[in-house]
């Protein structure tokens, strides 16, 4: 494992957002979702998240995650994905969605 230090870690903008809307992504290779997702003061920003093996979109509306809001923007099977959703692996490999227990303000950032 490489460490870094306190400034590299804070290049990283971690932010809390609230899932407004899922839908399939039917361009998508691997099955994908498009998630419109409300950042607070950041506005809605839109991302493209691999994420069909747990969750449906009506699962997801109102979801708090967590995204990386600094990488450039990046178009994923036709979309502009401008966030990052961030999750870890299961035991199984399917993808489980970093989150939070109690409701936090949208856009807050991850400190």
């Amino acid at each position: 494992m490489t460490t870094i230090g306190w400034d590299d870690f804070e290049k990283v903008e971690l932010r809390v957002g609230t899932v407004l809307k899922a839908e399939l992504n039917i361009k998508a290779r691997t099955p994908a979702y498009v998630l419109t997702i409300d950042l607070g003061e950041m506005g809605l920003r839109q991302s493209s998240a691999q994420i069909t093996d747990l969750y449906t979109p009506e699962s997801l509306i109102g979801q708090q995650v967590l995204c990386v809001c600094n990488f450039e923007p990046k178009r994923v099977a036709g979309i502009k994905s401008e966030v990052l959703v961030t999750g870890v692996r299961d035991a199984e490999g399917k993808v489980v969605l970093a989150g939070f227990n109690l409701p936090v303000p949208n856009g807050n950032r991850l400190f």
